[in-house]
């Protein structure tokens, strides 16, 4: 019984799959697509709902993983791993500031502080260079943190 059903699912994917090749066969032509673009696109259509496209992350969930870090110390076992966290938590921080319905006109100073910390550093990211400006480092995270409970209002 597992038979019939294991062949059918192997002849199901070697059909989408020749279809997928012809359709990148056909991409050249400018008659329109050819029949088997149109049976991959029905395909395609039975699989049901397309999920809705990524929308920017919010200024308060991007600020919740900066906060996540403020307890931590770099310790010999983990200031490899908090200081490449915090320096990317401050990155998804600014491009959630960026990408605000209100502008990034509305965060100015925790925007200006990723900036000299991005001057900073260069477009050095690894952990030798993170560690040589670590005072940097956490010096943006705190005041990106100070600024943001300081103005609840700007991203709840």
């Amino acid at each position: 019984m597992l038979r019939p059903i294991l062949r059918g699912a192997a002849v199901t994917a070697l059909t989408v799959t020749l279809a997928a090749l012809t359709v990148s066969c056909d991409s050249g032509r400018t008659s329109g697509p050819g029949p088997a673009a149109a049976a991959l696109a029905a395909s395609a259509s039975d699989a049901g709902p397309q999920p809705p496209s990524p929308q920017p992350e919010r200024v308060r969930d991007a600020f919740a993983g900066l906060q996540a870090t403020l307890e931590d110390s770099c310790t010999p076992a983990n200031c490899a791993y908090l200081l490449g966290r915090v320096h990317d938590e401050l990155h998804r921080v600014d491009r959630a500031m960026k990408a605000d319905p209100k502008g990034p006109g509305h965060f100015p100073e925790p925007i200006a502080l990723i900036a000299g910390l991005d001057r900073e550093l260069g477009a050095d990211h690894g952990f030798e260079n993170l560690k040589r400006h670590q005072p940097a480092v956490f010096g943006a995270r705190d005041g990106v943190a100070t600024w943001m409970q300081d103005h609840p209002e700007d991203y709840r």
